[in-house]
């Protein structure tokens, strides 16, 4: 591990002005830490912010949910509100790492995490990631857990965070708080897609810190649900899953939000999918319709073909559960 500097500040402006500098934040520190230990990331400086009044879960105006940026995990999976207003966000976190890890890791670190792709964290191996220009060493090598969609000559690698699926379908807000002030993104534009520049991953400014994760109200009643498949049931991440949210009104699904991960370089909303459904009758026929266009655009690899059929039985068998006809 190579030396840096570590510093605990009090309050937002302290931080931000940390970060300005060059500071990198840590909190429950369980990805960057990792990373530091593998040589993969080597800041100079860390800015210890889990002493920060930002650690609370509470209702909008309008009925939705802010979520902390310190909140951990295993407390926002627990929250009442959150169970009771968005099941799915409590199901993705519940499926999400071990409980150790979800007892210290963030809602704010969970949506920044990097990939797990292995050759970014190989030093040894090339990835546009880690070294910009070096190249991919996924894209001929073993590439059986890499994404399908979203990606780019320069990078395959997936986004490895659950939540961050659930936060794509129900189109959360990510609020920030930076030198120049707040400013809030969108989820689905938070997290980059690869393109040219796959070492830049998040909308995020110099100094920018993420104060909490805002999901808007959505009409009621709405049910919702995750689904993930993995190689073994503890503690794995995703070779593919799905978030789904209906808000059905007379035996008519008024409105549907269905993102998928494990497929792509960030989380991947569904709009065909979504389009597909609304304004129809839950049936077997429209889950299996709907679900067909799940893989559309699709670019699998040599290992990674398999994903196609897999995303789509995953977003149907979802489908299913929360439309109520399994």
């Amino acid at each position: 591990m190579h030396p840096f500097t570590y510093t605990r500040v009090s309050d937002t402006r302290e931080a931000i002005n940390a970060g300005r500098r060059g500071g990198r934040y840590i909190a429950g520190g369980t990805t960057l830490v990792d990373l530091m230990r593998e040589t993969v990331e080597r800041p100079e400086a860390l800015v210890d912010i889990s002493g920060l009044p930002l650690d609370e879960i509470t209702v909008t105006e309008r009925g939705g949910l802010r979520v902390g940026a310190l909140v951990t995990m295993s407390e926002a999976a627990a929250h009442r509100k959150v169970r009771t207003l968005f099941p799915v966000i409590s199901e993705a976190l519940e499926l999400s790492a071990s409980a150790q890890l979800r007892n210290m890791a963030t809602i704010g670190g969970n949506i920044m995490q990097r990939t797990r792709c292995t050759y970014f964290r190989d030093v040894t191996a090339d990835c546009n990631k880690r070294e910009p220009g070096s190249g991919c060493a996924a894209l001929e090598g073993v590439n059986r857990t890499h994404a399908i969609l979203g990606t780019s000559d320069a990078c395959v690698a997936t986004h490895p965070s659950d939540v961050a699926v659930a936060f794509a379908a129900l189109e959360a807000q990510v609020r920030l708080l930076g030198p120049d002030g707040e400013r809030q993104v969108p989820f689905a534009d938070f997290l980059l897609r690869p393109g040219s520049t796959p070492n830049r991953e998040q909308d995020l400014r110099k100094g920018e810190l993420i104060t909490a994760v805002e999901i808007p109200a959505v009409p009621r009643p709405l049910k919702s649900g995750y689904l993930k498949v993995r190689d073994r049931q503890s503690y794995e991440f995703a070779l593919t899953s799905a978030a789904v949210a209906l808000h059905v009104r007379g035996g008519v699904i008024r409105e549907a939000r269905v993102a998928a991960g494990g497929v792509g370089t960030a989380p991947w909303k569904l709009p065909s999918v979504e389009r597909h459904l609304v304004g129809e009758r839950p049936s077997d026929a429209l889950w299996r319709a709907a679900a067909a266009k799940a893989a559309e655009g699709a670019r699998p690899l040599q290992h990674n073909r398999f994903k196609v059929e897999l995303l789509k039985r995953t977003v149907e068998r979802q489908l299913r559960i929360v439309g109520g006809t399994k």
